[in-house]
């Protein structure tokens, strides 16, 4: 498959801090800030330290994001480190966690594919890699049931994305332009008025009356259809065997390079986590919602999780063809214009890590390093 070849446009490029592409994981919204969660991590007590001290790794209070949440939560990435330790930080912002990791502040994030291809493109390559999956699903276009019966009558309503340019805004421009519509990216206005939501506050919009619906990720689609919603499309079922990617894990190149075990590591983890949780979701989805008890104060009630639990598919496999679909996708809606996206995929540690296992390796789609 060619690489794919996206650049920011000009009038967004200097936007950095902007939600451009961010990431399509601000679903839960509980803050806008970076917070370091060390206290929370469980760290092993024992064992050889590997090449670095510490490893700090970013990630979100979402449901999507649960690989991190489960697996630090139970100590599953902990227990691959030895004693190095975990030093976690959670972030609401696609732009906030790149600039992490740009900076230093973490070596790991767990983000979403929008953020992972803004940040990529914006270091002209240098910045980062994508090196594994965490979860696939997850979104979905929910609405007011009393004025939106059926796809064609989203026409002329108020419909919410998270942000200007995130993942799941890149995804319903996209659907609006196969319908035949039009709608301008930036201002949002067209046959359907696209309006930009930050997640904590769309369901009190959707209450207000202020919008009609919105293609959100989980658990926000799920908060809505507690207050009355209804679902009417499940963006899996757009895709080929209802798989995109919507979190994916990211490293910087230069921590890889210097510290290849400790990112090894992380992956075995992340590889343990993800079958511990197919195995056992009922214990993950109480670890998860405990985890996200600690870190914003209030659990997810069970008519939020259970249904937004379900709708999460958790894997190794990072669906490189997908994201290389959002790609174009953002292309076509006219957010990106050319860049070469070869080299974003540093997959060699994980296939190495599911090979031991006895496990299939995963593709790249073409966008590996060389």
């Amino acid at each position: 498959m060619p690489a794919t070849r996206i650049t920011l446009r000009r009038s967004l490029a200097a936007a950095a801090a902007l939600p451009l592409l961010a990431v399509a994981l601000t679903a839960c919204g509980y803050g806008s800030e970076a917070k370091d969660d060390t206290k929370k991590a469980n760290v092993s007590s024992g064992g050889k330290k590997l090449s670095a001290d510490t490893v700090k790794i970013g990630y979100f209070p979402n449901l999507t994001h649960a690989t991190a949440l489960v697996g630090i939560q139970e100590g599953l990435i902990a227990k691959e480190l030895g004693g190095t330790t975990v030093k976690p930080s959670t972030f609401n912002a696609g732009p906030s966690e790149i600039e992490a990791l740009n900076a230093g502040s973490i070596d790991i994030g767990f983000i979403g594919p929008s953020p992972s291809i803004n940040g990529f493109a914006k270091s002209k390559g240098k910045s980062l890699r994508i090196i594994g999956g965490s979860a696939s699903g997850g979104v979905k276009l929910v609405v007011d049931p009393k004025k939106i019966k059926t796809l064609d009558d989203l026409r002329g309503k108020k419909i919410a994305t998270p942000q200007l340019g995130n993942t799941q805004d890149v995804a319903f421009l996209n659907w609006i332009s196969e319908k035949g519509w039009k709608v301008d990216a930036q201002s949002g206005k067209g046959d359907v008025s696209v309006i930009r939501t930050d997640n904590k506050v769309t369901p009190d919009a959707y209450k207000a009356g202020s919008i009609d619906g919105a293609w959100v990720p989980e658990p926000t689609a799920s908060k809505l259809v507690a207050q009355g919603a209804k679902v009417l499309l499940d963006e899996s079922t757009l895709w080929p065997d209802k798989k995109f990617v919507i979190t994916n894990i990211i490293v910087s190149q230069k921590f890889l390079s210097e510290h290849p075990d400790v990112v090894e590591a992380v992956l075995r983890g992340s590889v343990n986590t993800n079958a511990w949780i197919n195995a056992n979701p009922d214990k993950a989805k109480a670890s998860a919602n405990a985890a996200l008890k600690e870190l914003s104060g209030k659990a997810l009630p069970p008519e939020v999780i259970d249904p937004a639990w379900k709708s999460v598919q958790f894997t190794d496999d990072p669906l490189a063809a997908t994201l290389d679909t959002e790609a174009k996708h953002a292309v076509q809606a006219g957010l990106l214009e050319q860049t070469d996206l070869s080299g974003i995929y540093d997959l060699k540690p994980l296939n190495k890590i599911l090979k031991a296992a006895g496990k299939p390796e995963v593709a790249d789609a073409g966008l590996g390093v060389k």
